[in-house]
């Protein structure tokens, strides 16, 4: 999972080398990934109307389903 929106956002911005993505399990069936990007490029992870956004958490969701687990994914600025 982790791989997968790094992926994704690396592709969107335009420093793809400042892309960190922090993966915390507070729980057992829990997952929370930490995407953090240059200040520049917080809008095109984003996205129009949070668009964007949107789509990587539906994705990320999808993928955690299949293992029987529940993801969140934080933004970071």
């Amino acid at each position: 999972m982790k791989e997968f929106i790094e992926f994704i956002a690396k592709q969107l911005v335009d420093n793809p080398e400042s892309v960190e993505i922090d993966e915390k399990t507070p729980e057992d069936k829990k997952i929370v990934l930490s995407l953090k990007v240059k200040s520049e490029d917080v809008g095109k992870v984003i996205g129009k109307q949070g668009k964007t956004a949107q789509a990587m958490r539906t994705l990320l969701t999808a993928i955690a389903a299949k293992e029987g687990k529940r993801a969140i994914l934080e933004i970071l600025d």
